[in-house]
């Protein structure tokens, strides 16, 4: 039960009985400033003064007697044209029932309508441990999917591994100096090579398995065993990193795969087919200036004939396309917003939907250590690693403090307020609503009270329990906005409204020890939606709901 849309199509019922058939569809219905306006409050009429040539206020009116009969509302203001609805205990105790019997699907949509979407994120050349940059894309991407299966999609969780460029060879040479340095051999670090030593234990691994077979060597066979040995050491540590947040991939793809498959050729041909391609000074060129108000950009370089990033990148969406996904979603860091318009334009030269692809940014993240905003770089060795952060704060804070914030904003993540046991900490604050609810059950079992699901539900008419129960009705409204919106963090927002609405209504109101045994059964009835809602927002952003905190 979609709280809002419920709303929507009483007013779209009530224009048709009026004769009004054509209205702007976008009309909103959405909480009023103040709990004094009503539950919901509607522009419409404002939307239709114009094309009716009469006032908002006798619009508002003339909705007003068309719906007044209806049950779903204990009344209807005209608030000089603004329509403020009142829900009625008929449709909160509808609401309420709802919730209890569909605990494990409730807020669920089918938006969607089952299309094959495959969301790439936390997609990293590995090159060394995860930073909290990778963490806070990771679980951004995490979140989303879990969103959108909500909302009825089919998704695929995909991480592309940038593993066969120029950085791979550098951080190959780089473990074969680290590699020299166990037998007291010293060579310098490539310039932008990596500095950091977390490729001595690598180095140590190598040492165990090969002994000194490549002291003081370097060749061919050395750089490509280097490159296997320092890659798998580098994916199964960044595996292991993603596992303790709970982040797991369908798909991890290789950038060899490109090759193994041919998708550059076959990019390569599709896109000279459609025109878009041309030779020049040794290089195969893309006409991105036909598409876009930009310069031709390289896609096979002259001098050594090997493609560019942005030919791979091509070539990996054109094969997604080909493995049948209806739409894709990338998240990147915003440092990478130059990369869209012409992968947008390569997906129109290629002949592919225009809503195929959806590119989203996000800003970085600000760690404070010793009152000063640490600098990081994986190729300095300078860095605090996710794994760092996770084993300070935990997992659960990780998960929500990534997903709190919106994806245009840069997070600086307050790691002291993450550990904090109080109410200013988001997390536990949320966390610390649904222990409290499984406390009021344990302590109603000792009193000897059983619940009983629905009994007494129509007694919920306190405004303290309208006022939780109109929150706990927008859930599925919430997950649809977050899913067209792309922004994880109004989930959240969501959950501490909730979190606030009900330590409102538990601090006004006593549930065990009400005035009857129906009214305790009803506030019982309450608390275990509140619970369920709580639960299902915690578990879509795949954070713990305990039980005892």
């Amino acid at each position: 039960m979609e709280i809002i849309t419920l709303i929507k199509n009483k007013i779209i019922g009530a224009l048709k009985n009026l004769g009004i058939e054509e209205f702007d569809e976008n009309f909103t219905v959405e909480t009023p400033p103040s709990d004094l306006l009503g539950d919901f409050s509607s522009n419409i009429s404002f939307l239709l003064a114009k094309k009716l040539k009469r006032n908002p206020k006798e619009i508002a009116q003339m909705l007003i007697d068309e719906m007044k009969n209806d049950n779903s509302f204990s009344k209807i203001e005209n608030a000089n044209g603004f329509l403020n609805f009142f829900i009625s205990s008929e449709l909160y105790q509808r609401i309420c029932s709802h919730i209890i019997s569909n605990p494990k699907s409730y807020g669920k949509s089918d938006i969607g309508k089952g299309k094959k979407l495959q969301f790439e994120f936390a997609s990293v050349n590995p090159t060394g441990p995860m930073t909290v940059a990778h963490g806070r894309q990771a679980i951004m991407g995490d979140v989303m999917a879990n969103i959108y299966e909500q909302t009825g999609y089919i998704v695929q969780r995909e991480m592309y591994l940038n593993d066969a460029g120029r950085q791979i060879k550098l951080l190959a040479q780089s473990l074969w100096v680290r590699y020299n340095e166990l037998f007291g051999i010293s060579y310098e670090i490539p310039q932008d090579g990596y500095k950091g030593d977390y490729l001595i234990d690598t180095a140590k691994k190598v040492l165990n398995k090969y002994g000194e077979k490549f002291r003081d060597k370097w060749d061919d066979e050395v750089e490509s065993t280097f490159t296997e040995e320092v890659l798998e050491d580098m994916v199964h540590t960044m595996i292991e990193t993603l596992n303790k947040i709970d982040v797991q991939f369908d798909v991890i793809f290789s950038e060899h795969l490109l090759f193994k498959n041919h998708m550059v050729d076959k990019t390569l041909d599709q896109l000279k087919t459609k025109g878009y391609v041309y030779e020049k000074d040794g290089a195969i060129w893309f006409k991105t200036s036909a598409l876009i108000d930009e310069n031709d950009k390289v896609l096979i370089r002259s001098n050594d004939n090997m493609p560019t990033y942005f030919c791979d990148d091509i070539a990996y969406h054109y094969y997604k396309y080909l493995r049948g996904f209806d739409l894709v979603i990338d998240i990147m860091g915003s440092d990478h917003h130059g990369h869209i318009p012409r992968m947008m334009a390569s997906m129109k030269a290629l002949g592919l939907p225009d809503d195929f692809l959806k590119i989203v940014l996000h800003q970085f993240v600000n760690i404070k250590r010793n009152n000063e905003i640490l600098k990081m770089s994986t190729r300095k060795g300078e860095f605090l690693t996710l794994d760092d952060l996770i084993d300070n704060v935990g997992k659960d804070a990780v998960r929500y403090f990534f997903a709190m914030v919106d994806p245009d904003t840069t997070l600086n993540f307050d790691v002291e307020l993450a550990i904090k046991k109080s109410n200013e900490n988001p997390v536990y604050y949320v966390q610390y609503a649904h222990a409290r609810i499984c406390s009021i059950f344990k302590e109603a079992e000792k009193r000897g009270i059983k619940y009983e699901k629905f009994l007494g539900i129509e007694h919920l008419k306190e405004t303290e329990e309208k006022l939780l129960l109109r929150e706990l009705a927008l859930f599925p409204n919430l997950l649809a906005n977050a899913t067209s919106q792309f922004k994880p963090n109004l989930l959240t927002q969501y959950l501490e409204r909730v979190a606030s609405r009900f330590h409102y209504f538990y601090n006004k109101l006593s549930v065990l020890n009400a005035e009857s045994y129906d009214l305790i059964q009803a506030r019982l009835n309450l608390c275990e939606t509140t619970k369920i809602v709580l639960k299902r927002g915690l578990s879509i952003l795949g954070v713990s709901a305990p039980e005892n905190m």
